[in-house]
């Protein structure tokens, strides 16, 4: 039935490399975990929790990737985190300086 529909029928903790497209590959190397269920979605036509499924449970085999995903994750937080505090900054030096005039 699901074949039916279009989805994949397949074991997604059994699926290689050599299973999943190289765009979905590349993004979850770029640490886009949301990029790579989107264009897996787009590439097997599936609906969103199998794409998921199938995303995570190859991330869960490759462990190398799982931690270059979630160091990547942490890193953009960092840079958010940097990037608020500096316009925090700014914005309070900028209300002492008009405030000084």
């Amino acid at each position: 039935m699901s074949e039916h529909l279009g989805r994949d029928s397949r074991d997604p903790t059994t699926l290689s490399s050599d299973e999943l497209p190289a765009a979905v590959i590349s993004a979850l190397r770029q640490g886009n975990k949301i990029e790579a269920i989107k264009l897996l979605r787009q590439a097997r036509g599936g609906d969103l929790k199998t794409s998921k499924d199938t995303v995570d449970a190859y991330l869960r085999a490759q462990p190398a990737l799982r931690e270059r995903l979630v160091t990547a994750r942490a890193e953009k937080s960092r840079s958010y985190l940097i990037w608020v505090i500096l316009l925090l900054t700014l914005s309070i030096a900028a209300y002492f300086f008009l405030k000084g005039e």
